[in-house]
C-alpha cells in the first residue's frame, strides 16, 4: 500500500489539505516530529474539514521510528520528493508500497535521505519560481503513482 509521508511539516493548512487528499484515497498519511504546529490546531482541523476521523494518520517521534513502521512493510522503499531529485515524477516507476516522502515547507528533506534512498522532482518551468506548495506536490507524487499502479479507487 502506498503511504504519504511529510518530514517536518511547519504550515497546518498544507498538512490538513494533505490529510483530506489521503481520506479520500484511503492513503495512510505519517508526519515526523518536530511538527511546527499541534495535531490540533484549528487551522489544521480547518484545511481538513471534517474528514479527520477518515485519515489514517501515523505521527512518529523521528527518522528512526518512521524506518521501524517502514519495515513492517518488507518490500517498502523509500521514495524522496525534492527540486533536487534524479528523476522525473512521470518516469520514475512506482512501487505499490512505496512510501511517498516529502520535506517541510523550509527546507525540504534532510540531505541525508536524498542521498539514500530514490529522489523524484516534478518540474517547474518558471525560472524565478523555487517550489509548489506541499500539497500540491503531494497530491501529484501519489497521483501519479496511483496512476501507474493502475489504482482507480
Amino acid at each position: 500500500m502506498l503511504n504519504i509521508v511529510l518530514v517536518y511539516p511547519q504550515i497546518p493548512p498544507n498538512t490538513g489539505n494533505i490529510a483530506r487528499t489521503c481520506a479520500a484515497t484511503r492513503t495512510p498519511l505519517h508526519l515526523v516530529e518536530p511538527l511546527g504546529f499541534e495535531i490540533s490546531d484549528r487551522s489544521l482541523k480547518r484545511a481538513g474539514i471534517d474528514y479527520w476521523e477518515y485519515v489514517d494518520v501515523h505521527v512518529h517521534a523521528n527518522l528512526a521510528a518512521l524506518a521501524a513502521k517502514s519495515a513492517e512493510q518488507p518490500s517498502s522503499r523509500w521514495v524522496c520528493f525534492s527540486k533536487f531529485g534524479q528523476h522525473h515524477f512521470r518516469d520514475f516507476q512506482f512501487q505499490p508500497d512505496d512510501w511517498l516522502l516529502f520535506g517541510s515547507e523550509a527546507n525540504g528533506l534532510p540531505a541525508d535521505l536524498l542521498k539514500e534512498h530514490p529522489t523524484v522532482y516534478i518540474p517547474i518551468s518558471h525560472p524565478k519560481v523555487r517550489s509548489l506548495n506541499l500539497s500540491v506536490s503531494a497530491a501529484l507524487g501519489l497521483f501519479e503513482a496511483r496512476r501507474q499502479l493502475g489504482i482507480e479507487t
